[in-house]
């Protein structure tokens, strides 16, 4: 009885049937070829060309973003390149009313979410101006702490649930991200409760240098979800239609009250963690650098629109140079904002102030006016 009892309990082949289930969910190649035609969403030619406007101007934002950055005109910055599928496309199946809680690398989604880009270079630079979102505008500024939006779109997500409205709670972490507490407690949180929320993680491969197989045993990250009871699934991150139905489906679902959701995007940054020192040729090689390029999300998106007739170097010349006439527009204005004062500080922190920050006040209010 014990000898056969032994032959069935076998937890480890229990793991691997599970990871197994985990197959990467494409539409197109890197070719830039349908491989699941009855995947491939509904989405008008007008939608199409939208999409991929977005994904060449956010790779013009980002090229000048890095400029700027080294320019002194720009403070903190984290890279974008090869992850505008994962990042637009995921966008793109919102609605306006959905909120959007961002890592510090997810600028590019707030921006079309309606936050003005004047507003995120001034983010950039810490400036409490970038913090301050317009009306109407449901986005909360980028979390630099890592996973901490996690648990904050858990709770946002239960107050949508709790307020009865169609929307939901979105968030975005990247595989490093996975790592932290704060990503286990929200998405067992959101689960629970059932609460309207997507989690998405961005595995850009490397949390700064370290190798993603490296911080975690599991084969897959989007199997982590499995363990809070979320529907869960592992994307090509750099294929903008599996990356949009996959999110839409999540959305879908979310409305209709069944729970929340994790998608794990497939991609790459093509650029450094950050630009504060970061040097990825210390930690990567030129053969995985190469490898994901001919799996560029921009180059792949083109091939396919090019294919329907709705795309070409015309029209990708118009984007190009509409999105430099409009970053050079709103670094002005952000240039043209006053510069942050230590009392703006001190009068951000209280309503009323304590006596000993209004004695501060009083110091630096008289240095300030000199």
């Amino acid at each position: 009885m014990g000898e056969k009892f032994l032959n069935q309990f076998d937890p480890a082949a229990t793991l691997e049937s599970i990871e197994n289930q985990f197959e990467m969910f494409q539409i197109l190649n890197e070719e830039g070829k349908v491989v699941n035609e009855e995947a491939v969403p509904n989405l008008s030619d007008e939608e199409l060309v939208e999409l991929m406007s977005r994904m060449v101007y956010t790779r013009i934002l980002d090229q000048r973003s890095i400029s700027l950055n080294r320019q002194g005109r720009l403070g903190f910055y984290a890279p974008t390149a090869g992850q505008e599928a994962s990042q637009l496309a995921s966008h793109f199946a919102l609605e306006k009313n959905d909120w959007i809680l961002p890592g510090y690398r997810d600028v590019p989604q707030i921006v079309y979410h309606g936050l003005p880009l004047w507003k995120a270079f001034l983010f950039s630079r810490g400036h409490f101006v970038g913090n301050q979102i317009p009306e109407g505008v449901n986005v909360l500024p980028p979390q630099i702490i890592i996973g901490a939006q996690y648990v904050q779109a858990a709770g946002v997500a239960l107050g949508i649930k709790k307020r009865g409205t169609a929307d939901v709670a979105i968030t975005y972490t990247g595989d490093g991200g996975s790592s932290q507490g704060d990503f286990y407690e929200g998405i067992n949180f959101a689960g629970a409760f059932k609460a309207p929320a997507i989690f998405i993680v961005q595995n850009n491969q490397f949390a700064i240098s370290t190798p993603r197989d490296v911080q975690t045993a599991a084969k897959t990250i989007a199997q982590k979800g499995i363990a809070a009871g979320i529907p869960s699934v592992l994307v090509d991150g750099m294929d903008p239609l599996a990356v949009y139905v996959a999110t839409k489906d999540a959305r879908d679902r979310a409305v209709r009250g069944e729970g929340p959701s994790l998608i794990e995007t497939m991609c790459y940054r093509y650029g450094p963690h950050t630009m504060s020192g970061d040097d990825p040729t210390r930690y990567r090689t030129s053969d995985i650098d190469n490898e994901w390029a001919a799996k560029d999300p921009i180059v792949r998106f083109r091939i396919y629109l090019e294919g329907k007739g709705l795309w070409n170097e015309q029209k990708e010349t118009e984007v190009i140079e509409q999105a430099k006439e409009e970053i050079k527009e709103a670094i002005k204005k952000a240039d043209e904002t006053p510069k942050q004062k230590v009392t703006d500080l001190i009068s951000n922190m209280y309503e009323e102030k304590p006596f000993n920050l209004q004695e501060q006040y009083e110091i630096f209010e008289a240095k300030e006016s000199k």
